[in-house]
């Protein structure tokens, strides 16, 4: 008989670095997450090694753990997703670095995020949004609310995501590493052929100075080494300049940061009016309310959003259930029966 190894832990390389911060952005890297997830994790750890004053995690159990953790919900008052990400922060550096399986660390409560409904503006309202936005950040926004792309999945686009022929827009390792398709709005074809345009100049520019191309996802820069210079995977909205990668240390090319688009939509909502909180994201849950809105299939929906789970979508119908006077308040009825007579009085 064959023994069950479903549940053993699958085997680790040796890590190399000395130091325990180092560690963690090996193993972090080594098992492939996002360059936020390292530097949010890193913090974690480090706050947490500061508040057990400066000992090292070995030598700490569940009431150091604990001790940290109410800190962060009762004094700093951080939000439950803020919560849960220094949880499982925790739980990697013991797990995935010390090595250590402590079964206490699964014990500890996991505080369960509220659902919020989302503010989405009125079409009128986007419109005004959009109308203040200009040049390459305005494509952006535009290209955001009309395809219900997230901001990293927008910046990320590169060359060869784009099919003008079919009208399509393929998003790469979106949110979970899954990929789906989108449509490519054609009110947008004209102004994202000149983007390509614009960063083309971009490309031959650090061709002619012999930058070291954009940065590329390790596998495939590891069997195409080539492919970081080509046109093809070159960005869709480059940075004007270029910068030094965090991780490698090498010159490249990398997207337009977010803060950008960040910094000038809170400029445009200001000068549009518009009192709702809006932020970058709030264009992705307009694009998916207004598709709604116009009866667009729910299951439709949820694959141009790229959910998992249709219940995360079902959340923008409750924005609808009371829109437009849908479901009339009782005190309309008393406002229009206390009408009535007045009304026929001579």
């Amino acid at each position: 008989m064959h023994s069950d190894n479903r549940s053993a832990k699958p085997c680790r390389p040796p890590l190399a670095g000395t130091r325990l911060l180092d560690q963690v952005r090996e193993r972090i890297r080594y098992l492939h997450y996002s360059l936020r997830t390292e530097q949010a994790y890193v913090r974690w750890i480090r706050q947490f090694i500061r508040a057990t004053g400066l000992r090292h995690p070995r030598d700490c159990g569940v009431h150091e753990v604990e001790a940290f953790l109410s800190s962060l919900a009762n004094d700093r008052k951080v939000s439950a997703s803020t919560h849960r990400q220094a949880l499982h922060a925790l739980l990697f550096l013991y797990k995935e670095v010390l090595d250590v399986d402590l079964p206490w660390l699964q014990e500890i409560g996991r505080p369960q995020a509220r659902k919020r409904i989302p503010v989405v503006p009125s079409t009128d309202e986007v419109a005004r949004l959009l109308s203040q936005l200009t040049g390459e950040l305005g494509l952006l926004g535009r290209l955001l609310y009309g395809t219900g792309l997230r901001l990293s999945e927008g910046l990320s686009l590169r060359v060869k995501d784009l099919d003008f022929e079919r009208r399509l827009i393929v998003v790469r390792e979106g949110k979970g590493g899954k990929d789906r398709v989108v449509m490519m709005p054609g009110s947008l074809l004209v102004a994202l052929q000149a983007q390509l345009d614009r960063a083309r100049e971009l490309w031959d520019r650090d061709r002619a100075a012999n930058t070291a191309g954009v940065w590329m996802p390790d596998s495939l820069g590891r069997k195409y080494p080539r492919a970081a210079y080509s046109w093809n995977w070159f960005w869709v909205f480059p940075a004007p300049k270029v910068s030094t990668d965090p991780r490698t240390g090498v010159i490249q090319r990398h997207h337009l940061f977010e803060q950008r688009l960040q910094r000038e939509l809170k400029r445009a909502v200001s000068a549009s009016g518009i009192v709702k909180p809006v932020t970058v994201h709030t264009l992705r849950h307009s694009f998916a309310t207004h598709l709604l809105q116009r009866g667009t299939d729910i299951r439709t929906v949820q694959k141009l959003l790229g959910h998992s789970d249709v219940s995360t979508t079902m959340l923008y119908t409750h924005v609808l259930e009371f829109a437009g006077g849908g479901v009339a308040s009782p005190l309309d009825d008393l406002v229009v029966a206390s009408a009535g007579p007045q009304s026929r009085r001579p």
